[in-house]
């Protein structure tokens, strides 16, 4: 038996915990980043990146989502106000090509589909830069 043919990029999806909030990842993820930001340490989140309406998609039919603004960042970090799950972060400004950065919570996604993407350690704590990458993926934190 061959490998199953499949048309078009790949879609990765996730889903907060009552089905409210979705999201939708399409094409192969390159990476999953973990940061030590007072935020993003205190949600335990895996983000993946890119541009709303490009590579990702998140839907939100019953208008379940609602966004905390932290200080004076640039980006709201959006839950469903149902279940509380911690869905992304968005740019509240396009860049200025127009298009505007998301990231996705990877831990929302089924974990067999997201086990082998690479994972990326950022320090938003100190130096706000991206640490050694060490060869880890996301199975090796997702308990």
């Amino acid at each position: 038996m061959g490998r199953p043919v499949r048309f078009g990029p790949k879609i990765t999806r996730g889903t907060c915990h009552c089905g409210a909030v979705r999201w939708e990842y399409r094409g192969d993820i390159p990476d999953a980043t973990i940061c030590n930001c007072t935020v993003c340490r205190r949600y335990g989140v895996l983000w993946t990146y890119g541009y709303d309406g490009r590579e990702v998609a998140v839907e939100d039919p019953g208008n379940a989502m609602a966004a905390y603004i932290c200080g004076s960042r640039r980006i709201s970090f959006n839950f469903c106000k149902l279940c509380g799950n911690l869905i992304s972060w968005r740019s509240l400004r396009p860049n200025d090509d127009g298009r505007t950065r998301i990231a996705v919570n990877l831990r929302l996604a089924d974990p067999q589909q997201v086990a082998e993407v690479p994972l990326r350690r950022f320090d938003g704590l100190h130096s706000f830069h991206d640490l050694p990458l060490d060869g880890r993926t996301v199975a090796d934190v997702w308990f």
